[in-house]
């Protein structure tokens, strides 16, 4: 088991920082920087399957499929934080993304020892899911031969669902079992083996780029200005009226009467703003328009 793990990139040892220890305080951050600079470009090589990813991702979602996460440690912690930011950032459904942890929600703060080694438990929680053909299944893990997380792509893939997978070795194992195998190769880390620091950077980027360019294909973006948030507290709401001035070049006055006569739906009151429909009509229109706010104006504009 020892030779499986000691060949890996993530677990070499990394010959710029091996006297690390010797360092000051400013050396230390310099030389962890320098590191961190390096990931951009691993990701960058991996490109062509992120973008294949997404792909499957926004149209599975599109036909009412769920796209689920799957990691242990540091990689189920970020799937499950890249799954709960889609619910007011894109204001979907808190069943549309979906992030697990092996060993459930304590281990988000404390490691639960064991249980990214029980396929078993990857085999469950993609059971407990009800995951089905028209769900994506994305397994993120560093070393890509976590047994929970192959157990649940085994188990995804016998179900019909589409698979993913997240690693930053070359090679790994869990390639065998996915549809598209997104690797990331971020090299020796700054402390031996710690694949909290590149590895799940590079982790980090790669999924905010599958929710989010999914979410922008799926039409929850115009422009630029995320127009699908969910005011659920004051930044938000704030946030919504500066999108609403933006897209339109109205007041914050404005902002603020037509976000509540919108039932505080950012998508409905510039629409109904900018083409003088009624809260009804305009949400009529952008359901014919598959809730694509661009189309929906031009749309209206023919009317």
């Amino acid at each position: 088991m020892g030779d499986c793990y000691s060949g890996m990139e993530t677990e070499k040892l990394n010959p710029r920082t091996q006297n690390i220890d010797l360092c000051s305080a400013q050396e230390i951050v310099t030389m962890i920087n320098q590191e961190d600079a390096k990931v951009a470009d691993a990701v960058k090589e991996a490109l062509p399957q992120i973008g294949e990813a997404v792909e499957r991702i926004y149209k599975a979602l599109r036909e009412g499929g769920h796209l689920l996460y799957m990691g242990a440690g540091t990689s189920g912690r970020l799937g499950v934080l890249d799954a709960s930011e889609c619910i007011p950032t894109f204001g979907v459904g808190k069943d549309m993304v979906q992030g697990y942890i092996a060993g459930g929600d304590v281990a988000l703060r404390v490691p639960i020892e064991g249980c990214e080694d029980d396929a078993g438990l990857g085999r469950e929680q993609v059971r407990a899911c009800g995951i089905g053909e028209k769900d994506v299944v994305v397994g993120i893990s560093a070393s890509g031969r976590a047994p929970f997380v192959i157990g649940a792509m085994e188990e995804a893939r016998e179900r019909g669902a589409q698979t993913i997978a997240v690693v930053n070795n070359p090679g790994s194992r869990i390639r065998d079992y996915v549809d598209v195998c997104i690797e990331a190769v971020t090299g020796p880390e700054v402390i031996s083996g710690s694949t909290r620091m590149k590895a799940g950077t590079a982790q980090k980027m790669i999924l905010n780029m599958l929710s989010t360019a999914s979410m922008i294909k799926l039409g929850k973006v115009y422009g630029n200005l995320m127009v699908d948030l969910k005011a659920s507290n004051k930044k938000l709401e704030d946030r919504a009226e500066r999108i609403f001035c933006k897209a339109t070049g109205r007041s914050r006055e404005e902002a603020d009467k037509y976000l509540k006569a919108s039932g505080m739906n950012s998508k409905v009151a510039i629409l109904m703003c900018l083409s003088h429909l009624n809260k009804e009509e305009a949400e009529d229109v952008l359901a014919q328009n598959d809730g694509f706010l661009r189309v929906a104006l031009d749309k209206a504009k023919e009317v």
